[in-house]
C-alpha cells in the first residue's frame, strides 16, 4: 500500500523556521522525483518544489527560492523541505508528491501556519 505521511508542519512566527517530512512506503521511492505543493485558502494548489529522482536537481518556485530547501534521503524514503524566513503568505496545507511518468501518489498534508 502506497503511503506517503507528511510531518512537521505547526505554527511559527513570522521570520521563523520549520522543516518538513514526507516519509513514504509501498513504491520504490528512488526512482520517483518529488514535489512539494501547498494550497492556501481559498486558492488553487500550488508547486512549492522539486527534487530529481536521485537529488541531482531541484526547481522552486518563484516565491520560495533562497528562503526553501528540498532535500530527499533515498536510503531512507524521506524527502524534506527546509523552510526559512517564513512569512504569513507561507501559511498553507504542504502536500508530499511523488511522480514517475505520470504516475503520482499524494499524502494527506501538513498545516503550516505563519503568524505572531
Amino acid at each position: 500500500q502506497v503511503q506517503l505521511v507528511e510531518s512537521g508542519g505547526g505554527l511559527v512566527q513570522p521570520g521563523g523556521s520549520l522543516r518538513l517530512s514526507c516519509a513514504a512506503s509501498g513504491f520504490t521511492f528512488s526512482r520517483y522525483a518529488m514535489s512539494w505543493y501547498r494550497q492556501a485558502p481559498g486558492k488553487e494548489r500550488e508547486l512549492v518544489a522539486s527534487i530529481s529522482s536521485a537529488g541531482l536537481w531541484t526547481n522552486y518556485v518563484a516565491s520560495v527560492k533562497g528562503r526553501f530547501i528540498i532535500s530527499r534521503d533515498n536510503a531512507k524514503n524521506t524527502v524534506y523541505l527546509q523552510m526559512n524566513s517564513l512569512t504569513s503568505e507561507d501559511t498553507a496545507v504542504y502536500y508530499c508528491n511523488a511522480d514517475r511518468s505520470g504516475t503520482a501518489f499524494w499524502g494527506q498534508g501538513t498545516q503550516v501556519t505563519v503568524s505572531s
